[in-house]
């Protein structure tokens, strides 16, 4: 086996062992695309949800997420997050989520910017259900990252 994997000799799972690299600046964006209804966009621009603000909640939701994502993603390593930012655009049916990640570390930021558009994503849901519950959550991915030894990623399936 070539490169980091999540495999020790004997084929057990582990932590990949990052001891050895430099911490070096790191920043990743990621996003979720939810599709809804023109109704539910136009009451969301509105603020009109009983449960409160929905791209609010959604936001700190998708923050805190970030922050937690080592504990819901097994082998993921904990590191400090040193910026997280999670942003909303709306469409007549649809709602990207868009989330950028930094810090300083020795292991990318990928998996938490993917974790905090995911949260938010299903945090929209958990706001809106009450009204309609044919929301969609789809075509979720990387956009980019930045730093580490891989250096700049693009995905070419969003642009």
């Amino acid at each position: 086996m070539t490169g980091f994997n999540h495999l020790n000799k004997d084929g057990e799972a582990r932590i990949v062992d990052i001891s050895k690299k430099k911490s070096t600046p790191r920043e990743a964006t990621a996003i979720a695309s939810i599709v809804l209804s023109k109704k539910l966009v136009k009451m969301i621009k509105e603020d009109k949800f009983k449960k409160g603000d929905v791209l609010n909640v959604s936001r700190i939701a998708g923050i805190n997420a970030s922050k937690k994502t080592s504990s819901l993603i097994p082998l993921c390593h904990n590191i400090l997050i040193d910026h997280c930012e999670v942003k909303f655009v709306l469409f007549e049916n649809r709602i990207e989520v868009i989330s950028t990640v930094k810090s300083e570390q020795k292991t990318g930021v990928e998996m938490e910017a993917l974790t905090a558009v995911s949260v938010a994503a299903l945090t929209i849901y958990d706001m809106v259900k009450g009204v309609d519950k044919s929301v969609l959550i789809e075509k979720m991915g990387l956009l980019t990252k930045e730093g580490g030894k891989s250096g700049h990623f693009r995905n070419k399936n969003f642009i």
